[in-house]
Parts: C-alpha cells; structure tokens; sequence
C-alpha cells in the first residue's frame, strides 16, 4: 500500500515542535482527506496542493489520499505544512524518492502555479532543525531570515518543481547564505543632549546598570521622553545568543524580513518599544487566536517605554505584573497554551496631575485635590511597588537652558563605561543582573553591617515598604555599590537606594 512520511514545524509561540507528516494512498474515491486537527487555513491545504501538483507536471493520484498530521493533539494553523503534503503526496505516488525525504524538514506555503510563498516563524523552527541534525528546505523569500541559523543546512527553493528536481538529483537547491553579524547598537542620541537633570540621569545609569524597572514623575516639558530615549544606548549590546532570541520574537510577529533582506533593526540593537496610552491590554501581552506577541515580547531583552502612564487602561496595566516578576507571559486558550519571553526593562513617565503642573514653580497647578486623587488612583500599588525607581523631574529653569552642554560627549562615555564596568562585576558575581536576584542571592551578596541594617529595618517601618520593596531596595543597592566599585553595600548606597522609593 503506497505510503511516505516526512517532516514539518509547526508554531507555537517561539517553539517549533516538530510535526510528522504522513500520507496513504488506499481504494476509494479521488479525494484529499487531512487530518490531525487542522484549522481552516490548513484544511484548504488539499486545494492549494492539488492544483500546486497539476500545475509543476504532475498527477494527483485517483484514489484516496490522507493526510495525517501528528500529534494529532497539536493545532495546526497556516499554510506552511503545505509544501510537506504536496512532497509526501508525490513520493507515495511514486513520483519522487521516499528514502531521501525522511531527513528533511519542509516549511512553504505554496500558490496555485506551484510557486512556495513565504511563512511567518522561519526562524525558529531553523534552531530547532539545527539541534536535530535535518536539512530544512525552505521559501527562497525566507532565506535571509534562515541565514541567522549557522548551524543549520537550509535549502532554497522558489517552486514544486525545483524541489522535485533537486530530489531527482538533477539540479540541486542553493543553500541559504549565513548573514548572521553583530550590528552596531549605537545611536546619536546622548545624555548631553539634556539640560540640567542631574537625578533623572543618576538614576537612569543606574536602571540601566542593573536592569531596574523606572518611573519618572514631573511636569511636561521637563525631558522625561528624551531620557527614556537615551536608555538604549547605555545598555551594552546584545549577545549573539539575545539576537536570536530578540530575532525569533521578530520572526513569528512576521517582521524580521523587509523585501528579502533582513530588517538591520533587529540585529545587535536592544528593542525599544513605545505603544500608544491608547493599547489594550491584548495589544501589551500578547493575544488573538492564534495567539501572537505584544509589546511586552517584541521589548524582550530591551526597553518597553510607557509615556503618560496613568493615561493607560488600568487593565491594561495590571497585566503587566506577572511578566515584570517571571519575565515570561504565558496565553491560555481552549486547545493550548503559548508561552513567550517578556524579560524586558519598563521605562515609564507620567505628570504629577492631570494638569501636569503641580510643584512646579513657574505655574499654578489647577487640579483639584479630588482630582489628584483620581488621577494618581489608576496606578495601584502592586505596580508601582514592582518599579524599583521613583524619580521626580522638576522643570528646567532658563539659565540652565542656555547653559552649554557637553560638546565632546564626555557624560555619555562615562555613563556607558560606568554601566558595562558594573554590569561586568555582576555577570561574573552571578551570571545575572542585579535585578533578576532572588531572595536566597541577596542574603549571599547584598550583606549588610550592623548599623546599615538598622537603618534599612527603620526605613522599611517608616516608609511602611512591603517585602517586595525590601529586595527591591536592596537590589538597587548593590547596583549603586557596583557603580562605585566598592564589594559591601554602605549607608551611603542603602540611603541613596531608599531615597528612590519614594512613590507618587
């Protein structure tokens, strides 16, 4: 009885798992049956298929054809087990070597002519395909994207045919050039570029030595967007490791590739993410069926900035909890569960009012105390207790506007070497940075002296911090003593630490 298998990846979050494509040829009427519960998109495979087959040569046998997609307990979506069914089809009918196809793994939606049209999550199924020693054949349009993998053998091809003749050994399918590089994360914004703010930037270099979590309160005007924006370029580059993680999110978000070249953004540069006030909650998380990454993962390894910050849905806020603890985010449907990394830095602004101006000076606040309330109300405690710096952003009195700024970009190399000096210290201390400690690491590396527990056990009962903003202070700490280059954490560190606490 004429039977053939080969190999598939499906999608499912940043995972490939891998799908075994089985096809039987037995008496009855003409028709392609898939099963193994198929959505809609590949339900329609068998049309696609068909005519893909008719169309590079080829007879589609006149007997029934199933098609069996295992497990049969995974959903499968999109077309891109297509170009695995036609191939299958083909070699139980005869028309191509069995054997050779049983160490290969198919990705490609096809088109009626039997032209392969791209898929989205190329790339992670090439790590995965690497890790399992198979060749991946794969849409000449996700080449570039394929490239990225340097241990996977991935083959082009344009069309059927090409597949079939490569097959046949009569014209071999190119392999996918490796286009892996390290690309420069350094842009032309500094922190020269701000006048005055003297804290706002102390406490930035320490958000960005330490990966702590940052919130920036003060009236509009006053640079709060423009030091958010400076972040980026403090943080050291990624590592090849980051890139393909940041790169795979890119992947199955289907916007890693512009043309048939890799969109530069997504190599070596820390993504930065600034969603409008007006996102869902859906739109921060992730969601939709079948579920896709939102901004919490596209900001993976990088910087997700939230400017106006009460001004967002409460909802939309609250869910931002979870992911800022696990560094993961994890969508439940009916038939499964996606999990995607959400391990990114939160950067967020807001004004002290609604009208913005309250403790500013240079204009009267009109809001209400009522209206304060209200307004500071949308935040709740839980999330501002997981954001480990509070810092205030006064306006900018006119002379220091007219003050001239660091023409040779001094304050910038500083910063930058400061943040990758300590970062180094905690890498080799730990293997993380100093906010992604646990409990149990604090206790090892976060020691106090008497007197400095003192002060922190007094401060905790003043300020009436929960446990959480015990670590946290403690954490903030440590990255402050690493700034100095200094091993035990002092009074010095631990004051300044707790001088950030301080919520609006």
């Amino acid at each position: 009885m004429p039977f053939a298998f080969t190999y598939s990846r499906a999608e499912v979050g940043v995972k490939a798992p891998l799908i075994t494509v089985e096809v039987d040829i037995s008496q009855g009427l003409p028709q392609i049956q898939i099963i193994g519960l198929p959505e809609a998109a590949v339900k329609e495979a068998k049309d696609r298929v068909k005519a893909a087959i008719l169309n590079a040569g080829f007879n589609t046998p006149q007997r029934r054809v199933t098609v069996n997609l295992a497990p049969a307990d995974l959903p499968k979506q999109g077309g891109r087990y297509d170009l695995a069914i036609a191939i299958c089809i083909l070699a139980a009918n005869g028309d191509v070597p069995v054997l050779p196809i049983r160490n290969i793994e198919w990705l490609g939606e096809l088109s009626l002519d039997g032209e392969l049209r791209a898929v989205r999550g190329v790339l992670p199924a090439a790590v995965q395909c690497a890790r399992g020693q198979h060749q991946l054949v794969v849409p000449k349009a996700n080449g570039a994207e394929a490239g990225l993998v340097e241990k996977a053998t991935v083959l082009l091809a344009e069309s059927l045919l090409d597949v079939v003749n490569h097959l046949h050994e009569s014209a071999a399918l190119p392999r996918a050039r490796k286009v892996f590089k390290t690309v420069s994360t350094r842009t032309k914004l500094k922190l020269s570029d701000i006048s005055g703010q003297a804290l706002a930037k102390r406490a930035l270099i320490i958000a960005a030595a330490g990966g702590h979590n940052l919130l920036m309160s003060g009236p509009p005007g006053t640079g709060k967007t423009m030091l958010a924006s400076r972040l980026i370029d403090l943080l050291p580059p990624l590592s090849q490791s980051e890139q393909l993680e940041v790169a795979a999110i890119r992947s199955v978000a289907n916007s890693i590739v512009i043309g048939n070249s890799i969109n530069s953004a997504i190599l070596g540069d820390r993504p930065f993410r600034a969603p409008h006030h007006t996102a869902s909650a859906v739109a921060l998380v992730g969601g939709g069926n079948p579920p896709k990454p939102g901004e919490i993962s596209l900001a993976h390894r990088g910087v997700l900035f939230l400017d106006e910050l009460p001004e967002y849905p409460r909802h939309a806020l609250e869910v931002l909890r979870e992911p800022l603890e696990s560094g993961k985010i994890v969508i439940s449907r009916a038939h499964h569960q996606v999990e995607y990394p959400a391990d990114f830095q939160l950067i967020a602004a807001m004004n002290p009012c609604p009208c913005g101006y309250f403790g500013d000076s240079s204009q009267e606040c009109n809001c209400s105390t009522q209206m304060m309330q209200k307004y500071r109300a949308r935040l709740s405690g839980p999330l501002l207790d997981r954001i480990d710096l509070h810092v205030n952003v006064p306006a900018i009195p006119i002379s220091t506007l007219m003050e001239t700024r660091d023409p040779e970009g001094t304050e910038q190399d500083n910063a930058i070497q400061q943040v990758s000096m300590s970062q180094d210290l905690m890498l080799k201390r730990g293997g993380k940075v100093n906010a992604q400690l646990t409990s149990k690491e604090i206790e090892v590396v976060c020691k106090l002296a008497e007197n400095s527990r003192q002060l922190l056990n007094t401060a905790v009962e003043r300020m009436g911090l929960s446990a959480r903003g015990y670590y946290r202070v403690l954490r903030v700490a440590r990255t402050i003593a690493d700034l100095a280059d200094e091993v035990d954490i002092t009074n010095i560190h631990l004051t300044e630490a707790l001088g950030y606490r301080t919520q609006h």
